[in-house]
C-alpha cells in the first residue's frame, strides 16, 4: 500500500530530446488525460509510437485496424501505431465450452441484478484466455517496438488503459441509477458492488486498469535491458485517481468523486508501480485531478471539484496561462452568472457538512448515499446551467488546462522519477500553468 505523496514543487525540466520515444499503451480516443503528455512530447521533438485495442467483427473476433482505421488513428495520434490489437479484459474471451461472459449475461434484467448468480469457474477460464491473448499480442508489440528504437534513445511508456465494464446491456441502466439516480431511481453503489455483477466488475476493472500495467512492464523487460545497456533511459508512467486536493474554504483539502467504483483497481495500479520499482523498473502512477472527458460523462458531478482550479490559479500567481483560462471561462457564462458565483456554488457543495466523512482519505473509495448523491447531482445541474451554451462549457476549458499541465508535470518527472506514486493536486497544476 502506497502512502499519500502530493507533489508540491515543480520538477526540473526533463532531458528528453528529439528522437527519444514516447510509447502510448492504450489507444487515443477524443480528448483526455493522455493528450496532454502526447502533445508535450511532440513539442519537445519526441517520436510518438501508439498501440491499438483493435476492433471486433460481428462474430466477436478481434482484428487489427484496417487501412482506413489505421490512417485515421495515426492522424489523431500524430505518430505511428503498431497495428497489433491489445484489447484488455476478458468479457469476449470464451471459456472451455465456448461461452463468453457476454453470452452468459444475455437476457439478464437490471431489476433482477441482486439475484443473478455467475459461474465463477467459467469466468476464470475466460479471464485466463484474455490474459493469454493480451500478453501474447503485447509480446509481439514489444518485438516490433524493439526494431524502432535507435541506439542511445530514451524510451517513455505511458499506460492509459482504464475501465473494464463488461460490454453487455445489463450494466448501463444500473450505472445510470448509481451515478445519476435520485429519489426512487437511486441505487446504492455498495449494494451493487456486493452482488455477483459487482464482483465481476471488480475483477474486470482490476484486469484492465491495473494488471495491464504489470503485463506491460513484464513484456518489455528484455527490451528495457537492451536500451539501458546502450545508455538509454526507460521509464513507465500510468494515470491513476485517488482523490485530489482542491481549495475548500480557502485551504487545499483532499476530496474525491463519490462513488468511484474503479477506485479499488486504481489502488491496485499504485501497488503495481511499487512492485515494479522493487524489480528495478522506473514506474510511477500519477493520481490526477478530476476532469470531464468522454469516458467520465457517466460520472455526473465529477466536474464539481474542477471549478476551484480557477481560485487555485489566483492563489498560485495568476500569471501565464491563468489569465487566458479565466477570461475564456468568463466568456462562456450566461450574463446573469459570474466566475465568482460559479466558485461560490462549487465551494458551498465541497464544504457541505454531509461530505465530511467522505473527505476521509484512509477509507477511500467511498460508496454513495441518497443524501450525498442528491446534493452532488443538483449542484452539478446548477453549475452546468450557468453556461451560455451547453456545448461550450467552462468544464471543457478547465479540463484542457488540467490535462495540459498534467502532461508537462508527468514528462518532466519521468526523466528522473523518484517515487511510485504522486498526487497532482490543484496547487501543483496551477503552479505549472502560471509559470507558462
Amino acid at each position: 500500500m502506497t502512502t499519500y505523496n502530493p507533489m508540491r514543487q515543480l520538477p526540473s525540466a526533463a532531458g528528453y530530446k528529439q528522437g527519444d520515444l514516447l510509447v502510448l499503451c492504450g489507444e487515443l480516443f477524443g480528448r483526455g488525460y493522455a493528450n496532454g503528455i502526447v502533445d508535450e512530447a511532440k513539442r519537445r521533438g519526441m517520436v510518438i509510437i501508439g498501440t491499438t485495442m483493435g476492433r471486433r467483427e460481428a462474430d466477436g473476433s478481434l482484428r487489427p485496424l484496417n487501412p482506413g482505421e489505421l490512417t485515421e488513428a495515426e492522424a489523431l495520434l500524430g505518430g505511428r501505431i503498431i497495428n497489433i490489437p491489445i484489447e484488455a479484459g476478458f468479457d469476449m474471451d470464451p471459456d472451455k465450452n465456448g461461452l463468453t461472459v457476454i453470452d452468459r449475461l444475455k437476457g439478464a434484467k437490471p431489476d433482477d441484478f441482486e439475484g443473478i448468480r455467475l459461474d465463477w469457474a467459467s469466468i476464470e477460464q475466460s479471464r485466463q484466455q484474455g490474459i493469454m491473448r493480451f500478453t501474447a499480442n503485447l509480446a509481439a508489440v514489444a518485438t516490433e517496438l524493439g526494431k524502432l528504437v535507435p541506439a542511445g534513445a530514451n524510451l517513455l511508456f505511458v499506460h492509459c488503459m482504464a475501465g473494464g465494464v463488461p460490454r453487455t446491456r445489463v450494466f448501463m441502466p444500473l450505472f445510470n441509477r448509481i451515478f445519476k439516480g435520485q429519489g426512487e431511481r437511486f441505487l446504492s453503489s455498495e449494494k451493487f458492488w456486493n452482488s455477483d455483477l459487482g464482483l465481476l466488475c471488480r475483477i474486470s476493472f482490476d484486469e484492465v486498469t491495473a494488471d495491464t500495467f504489470c503485463y506491460l512492464i513484464d513484456a518489455t523487460e528484455s527490451a528495457r535491458a537492451r536500451i539501458m545497456a546502450r545508455g538509454g533511459k526507460v521509464a513507465y508512467a500510468a494515470y491513476g485517481y485517488h482523490g485530489c486536493e482542491v481549495l475548500v474554504n480557502g485551504s487545499y483539502t483532499w476530496q474525491s468523486y463519490i462513488p468511484y467504483l474503479p477506485g479499488w483497481a486504481k489502488i491496485r495500479l499504485e501497488d503495481a508501480a511499487l512492485a515494479a520499482r522493487s524489480r528495478g523498473a522506473a514506474a510511477t502512477v500519477f493520481n490526477s485531478p478530476e476532469i470531464q472527458t468522454n469516458s467520465s460523462a457517466l460520472f455526473m458531478g465529477v466536474e464539481n471539484s474542477l471549478y476551484p482550479l480557477l481560485a487555485a490559479l489566483d492563489r498560485e500567481g495568476g500569471a501565464g496561462m491563468a489569465f487566458e483560462i479565466r477570461e475564456e471561462c468568463r466568456r462562456l457564462l450566461r450574463d446573469d452568472a459570474s466566475l465568482e458565483s460559479l466558485l461560490a456554488e462549487a465551494g458551498e457543495y465541497l464544504a457541505a457538512p454531509i461530505l465530511t466523512d467522505f473527505r476521509n482519505f484512509e477509507t477511500w473509495p467511498h460508496h454513495n448515499t441518497l443524501e450525498q448523491a442528491e446534493l452532488m447531482l443538483n449542484c452539478s445541474a446548477r453549475l452546468l446551467e450557468m453556461n451560455l451554451n451547453p456545448k461550450e462549457i467552462v468544464c471543457a476549458v478547465l479540463s484542457r488546462a488540467v490535462f495540459t499541465a498534467v502532461g508537462k508535470l508527468m514528462l518532466d518527472t519521468m526523466w528522473d522519477t523518484s517515487a511510485p506514486v504522486f498526487w497532482l493536486n490543484h496547487d501543483i497544476v496551477a503552479k505549472r500553468l502560471t509559470t507558462e
